[in-house]
């Protein structure tokens, strides 16, 4: 008897022990305090837009050069640490194979300044100073630097440039700068107005009897995009498509005229206008651009000028007085 109580006993003490053991286990983890880790404090970014320079930050800086107009930039500024930060430029629309340069200057009393520029000549490497090879699309640029998210976007004062690299590379010449705006901040709303025109082959358009008499492919054509600039002024750019490669192509205003008043009869002025459009450009087998300032406003060229749109034959010697040798005639801007 005492050994079938020894056999019933030593099993039902084991399921005791093992039912007291997991009760008293839960009662631990119920006055345990909650071990489980915080979420992690979420890191800032903020993404900044910059348009073209057209003189919209400081009214008669807008660029001046040869670079297409279609150029734009964004900075992303991400924080990396309690003291750190990433800074990323994008450009898109790049020159295939040109290098740009991309600083921070900070902001300066032009008073003090060699040049009374607003911002300190010198670049703040310590914020961004740095360069990136066009592809012909888009490309981008990274900086760390040891300053806060909140530092770079609320505390620090500077502009943000992106030079010209067609041309030699200035601190003091704001119109050299294809992007110009203030440093990691919301950009002011752009307000200034932009127009296309686009021409096909002559054809006879204007007059049946001024339709292109030479060997040019009737392929070409071409647009012309009016830029309002701060200052009240335009920027003329006149883009050809279907171009000959090598070949230079003269771009032209002419004044409407009296046929009667004109050394040779023809119903414009045979000199062109140099404050509308006189510019060239090499044919590279597609679409070539050149650009120019006219102190013409949008709003003239568009309502009050008068005048017509030449692209002479490049295969041909240049006149001004045989329409039969314009590849595109057409009113200017209309």
């Amino acid at each position: 008897m005492m050994k079938l109580f020894k056999h019933y006993v030593l099993p039902t003490l084991a399921i005791g022990l093992m039912l007291g053991a997991t009760s008293c286990k839960k009662d631990d983890m119920d006055d345990t305090p909650d071990d489980t880790p915080d979420t992690p404090t979420e890191m800032k970014s903020e993404t900044y837009d910059y348009n073209f320079n057209n003189g919209q930050l400081v009214s008669g800086t807008a660029y001046a050069g040869t670079h297409m107009d279609n150029l734009t930039a964004s900075m992303m500024v991400e924080e990396t640490g309690d003291n750190t930060a990433k800074i990323t430029v994008t450009l898109e629309n790049t020159v295939d194979g040109e290098m740009y340069m991309i600083h921070a200057h900070d902001a300066a009393d032009p008073s003090t300044t060699p040049n009374g520029t607003p911002y300190n000549e010198t670049p703040n490497a310590a914020v961004f100073t740095q360069m990136v090879t066009g592809n012909g699309s888009s490309v981008s640029v990274s900086q760390t630097v040891d300053m806060s998210f909140d530092a770079i976007t609320t505390s620090y004062e500077g502009f943000f440039v992106v030079h010209d690299p067609l041309q030699n590379i200035s601190t003091t010449d704001l119109t050299t700068y294809l992007v110009l705006g203030t440093f990691a901040r919301a950009q002011a709303a752009y307000t200034l107005t932009s127009e296309m025109f686009n021409y096909d082959f002559n054809t006879g358009q204007v007059d049946a009897s001024f339709a292109y008499g030479g060997t040019h492919a009737s392929n070409l054509g071409a647009t012309i995009k009016l830029q309002e600039l701060g200052s009240g002024a335009t920027r003329v750019t006149v883009m050809l498509d279907n171009t000959i490669d090598g070949e230079m192509y003269m771009i032209h205003s002419h004044d409407f005229a009296d046929p009667t008043m004109t050394p040779n009869g023809t119903p414009y002025n045979e000199t062109p206008n140099a404050n509308v459009c006189t510019l060239m450009a090499t044919g590279n087998g597609g679409m070539v651009a050149a650009s120019q300032q006219s102190t013409l406003s949008i709003a003239d060229l568009t309502t009050t000028y008068e005048g017509f749109f030449v692209v002479h034959d490049p295969l041909q010697a240049i006149t001004t007085t045989d329409p039969t040798t314009y590849v595109i005639l057409g009113q200017f801007a209309r």
